[in-house]
This record gives structure tokens, sequence and C-alpha cells, in this order.
């Protein structure tokens, strides 16, 4: 699967999703965009989940008729997600097309 990590997503999760292809908002170039049109460009360019730690972005998007899914970590810290990271890397990969789905992580 294609994943896309927002700005706020730590970048060492990539490291425990393997068998994916993940990018980043940055690498991509896409930093400047707001998640209206960043989740417009990515299902443009075929990814099919899109991580961010943007809890607020259920209200302040209508996401009924998205086919990516869309994984929330909600939490930034990365020592944090790493320690309990098995329900976050089951999120990324049991998500399908049109998914909404918060991780809370301890």
């Amino acid at each position: 699967m294609r994943v896309l990590f927002d700005q706020g997503t730590p970048a060492p999760l990539r490291q425990l999703l393997s068998g994916h292809e993940v990018e980043t908002a940055y690498e991509r170039g896409w930093s400047s965009l707001q998640n209206g049109q960043l989740i417009v460009a990515a299902e443009a360019a075929g990814f099919t989940i899109f991580v961010t730690t943007d809890r607020n972005l259920k209200y302040q998007q209508n996401l009924a008729s998205r086919q990516m899914a869309i994984v929330v970590l909600l939490t930034t810290s990365w020592p944090r997600i790493k320690a309990a990271s098995a329900p976050v890397v089951n999120a990324v990969t049991e998500s399908l097309p049109g998914d909404y789905v918060e991780v809370a992580v301890p």
C-alpha cells in the first residue's frame, strides 16, 4: 500500500511499516498544502492511506467521499508510538479505502 505521512507524523514510523511504500508530505513537496488540498493531491497520486496527527481533521473536512483510509495518531510522540507500535501498525495494515481510524497511544 502507498502511505502518506502528514507533517506531524513521526518519520521514523516508516521503519515499522515494511512492505508499504511510505512517503511524507514534505518529500512530495506538499508541505504548504492545507489538509483538504493535501488529501485531494494524495488521492490523485494514488496513495491509499493517509497517516496524520491532526485530531481535528474529521471536523474540518468532509471525509465521507474519500477513497483513501485515514489513520489519526492521537500523539506525535515517537517514543510513545514506538513503545506501543502494534496498534499503529495494525491500523495502517488493516485499514480499507474510506476508513477513518483513530489510534490511541498510551
